[in-house]
């Protein structure tokens, strides 16, 4: 059954750029397609906007316009202009207001009627009405100062006494103190009616982006603006509105960049009631235009829900296109790509086998000099292992007779006391013969016989340490190799007076060159007993024990103890703190070795108590020796 590898981290980090890549390439194809749709969906509803906009504004201009002759039809009344001159008689009064009652019927006007110079009304068209506003002061009204100030007044507001919206006409008729201010308030309603079967919202706003007209009632009144207590309180004064709330109408500027329009986000309609579900609520694209001699401002609002969508369609259309498009193009190049590689893959496989055969003939040849080298290196270093193992031997050999020549005028000390009681022994025995005392001459040779075996001894432990060692480790107790040590030191020791404390325990058993290892105790004593040359009882204290898996033997003296530079440089070949021509400082470096060559290791330090303490370690006799 087989098992499928896993693509390398460099292919699948490969793999997820492509896709990162084929995935961006598609989304900003997509991205683009629907600004371009966007943009061209757009422009449809911008053209649509701006021809409403037209009808919308002629609309409202003819609307306005039918009316703008009735302040001049009324100046050209003779009894209009005698009312002015003459406001207390009953009789033109009277034959005035029915003049502006029919007049206002006949135009279809809210009201007409006529004020003094003071701003009092003269006469009106409603003086029959219980509501007629004939007798009341009207100056504080905006449109009549705008009359007596700019000669003509145009206002839209809500009345004061029957709280009628209405759009105000005013112009100033007479001179002087006779001068009166002719009103037309006309009613838009029909207008408003004539827009409500448009399929979008439409409405106009005044300078206080107050909604006047609408063909959405709801919204009548509202603000496009959050107007401030400040606002508010102006115009409440001025009762431009009457009691009307003036709440904002619920809309959101989503973006004002749409080529100078904007696009406008209708969350719900003030009051909570829906009159118009068709375009109540949504995003809309916003055409506003000002109407001209006025700061009124004429809006569509076109509704986006089906531009948008058609954008979105035709940018997920054009996104799938171009990842086919894409796909189909990474197909293509693959392929080729793999045709490709197959042809170099095989101009490489035979490049590779030429290249094979040619680096196989080469490596052969290489080897077979490279076999050459080798076996005349091997011979080389056999060779220079010999001559150095002779060298070191050679050295420790030299070791060894450098400390039989120390021990030379203590040994020939120690042979001279046994030789001159050999002599006088031999003289006595022979006056004893003279004088036929066996017995004396039996009892001097038997003396004579212990000198020579002490001599025999002496010189026997000479012999052995300075024998060459045969590199042999072998089993032996531990107090065996300490004990030929001390005999052959026991002549210096006894000239030194140096009083020698031995612990080793009789079971301790090393595996070891016997010869080698007394070597290196030898040597241990020598510099204890050199280190307390100027105390008048040397002590030296040897103990032995197991430790860590091996046997550690201890050398300590009494004397003065390890300076810190000879503590940095103890096992250092050369380096002594002897005298000149007393050591040539190849006793401790020597002693290391032969201990790391035994498997263990010397090592030096000052004790606490005073001297210096030098510890031997030995393998046990259970273990084998470190090579």
């Amino acid at each position: 059954m087989g098992c499928t590898m896993p693509a390398p981290p460099k292919n699948r980090l490969r793999t997820s750029l492509l896709i990162l890549l084929w995935l961006g390439l598609s989304a900003l194809a997509g991205w683009g397609s629907y600004h371009v749709a966007r943009d061209y969906a757009l422009d449809s509803l911008q053209v649509d906007g701006n021809h409403r906009l037209d009808l919308y504004t002629a609309s409202l201009q003819r609307e306005i316009d039918k009316y703008a002759f009735l302040p001049g039809v009324m100046a050209l009344q003779p009894q209009v202009q005698s009312l002015l001159q003459v406001p207390d008689d009953a009789g033109l009064t009277l034959y005035v207001n029915r003049y502006l009652e029919a007049l206002s019927q006949s135009a279809g006007t809210l009201s007409v009627y006529l004020l003094d110079h003071s701003g009092r009304v003269l006469a009106a068209s409603n003086w029959q009405r219980a509501d007629s506003f004939v007798g009341e002061d009207l100056s504080f009204r905006p449109y009549v100062q705008q009359a007596l100030r700019q000669g003509y007044g145009r206002y839209f507001g809500i009345g004061t006494t029957r709280g009628e919206p209405g759009y105000y006409l005013t112009t100033p008729l007479g001179q002087g103190e006779q001068r009166g201010i002719a009103v037309v308030k006309v009613g838009l309603s029909l207008l408003e009616h004539s827009w409500a079967a448009a399929e979008s919202p439409v409405f106009v706003s005044d300078e206080n982006t107050v909604l006047m007209l609408s063909n959405v009632p709801q919204w009548r009144f509202t603000t496009l603006d959050v107007l401030d207590d400040a606002q508010r309180a102006r115009l409440k004064s001025s009762l431009k509105y009457n009691q009307q709330a003036l709440q904002p109408l619920n809309w959101k500027i989503l973006d004002s960049s749409l080529q100078g329009n904007s696009a406008v986000q209708l969350v719900e309609l003030p009051g909570g009631v829906d009159a118009s579900p068709g375009y109540s609520s949504g995003q809309f694209l916003a055409l506003s235009r000002t109407l001209a001699g006025s700061p009124w401002k004429m809006t569509v609002l076109l509704p986006l829900a089906s531009a948008l969508p058609l954008a979105q369609s035709r940018a997920w259309l054009t996104a799938v296109m171009v990842a086919l498009g894409l796909m189909l193009l990474a197909l293509l190049l693959q392929r080729r790509s793999h045709l490709r590689e197959q042809l170099a893959a095989r101009q490489a496989l035979q490049q590779a086998h030429d290249a094979l055969e040619r680096q196989v003939q080469q490596r052969t040849a290489q080897l077979q000099s490279a076999n050459t080298a080798l076996q005349q290196e091997v011979a080389e270093r056999m060779q220079a292992e010999v001559t150095l193992r002779a060298a070191q031997d050679e050295l420790v050999q030299a070791g060894k007779l450098a400390v039989i020549g120390k021990l030379s005028t203590e040994v020939a000390h120690e042979l001279n006391q046994p030789l001159a009681a050999l002599r006088a022994l031999a003289g006595n025995s022979q006056r004893f013969l003279e004088r036929s005392q066996t017995d004396m001459v039996q009892s001097n040779l038997q003396r004579m016989a212990d000198l020579s075996d002490r001599m025999g001894r002496i010189t026997g432990q000479l012999r052995n340490f300075a024998r060459r060692s045969l590199d042999m480790p072998q089993a032996v107790p531990l107090a065996d190799v300490m004990e030929p040590a001390l005999a052959l030191m026991q002549p210096r020791m006894d000239r030194c007076g140096a009083e020698v404390v031995c612990d080793i325990p009789a079971q301790l058993r090393v595996l070891c060159d016997t010869n080698r290892v007394q070597q290196v105790l030898i040597n241990l004593l020598g510099n204890a007993l050199d280190a307390m040359l100027q105390q008048s009882t040397p002590r030296i204290e040897i103990g032995g024990e197991v430790k860590d898996g091996q046997a550690h033997i201890s050398v300590r003296d009494h004397g003065p103890g390890l300076s810190e530079q000879a503590l940095a440089h103890l096992f250092q070949p050369f380096f002594t703190t002897k005298l000149k021509g007393e050591g040539l400082g190849l006793g401790l470096s020597l002693s290391s070795d032969i201990a790391k060559a035994s498997g263990g290791c010397l090592q030096g330090r000052n004790h606490p108590e005073g001297g210096a303490v030098f510890t031997l370690s030995l393998p046990l006799a259970d273990t084998q020796p470190l090579l």
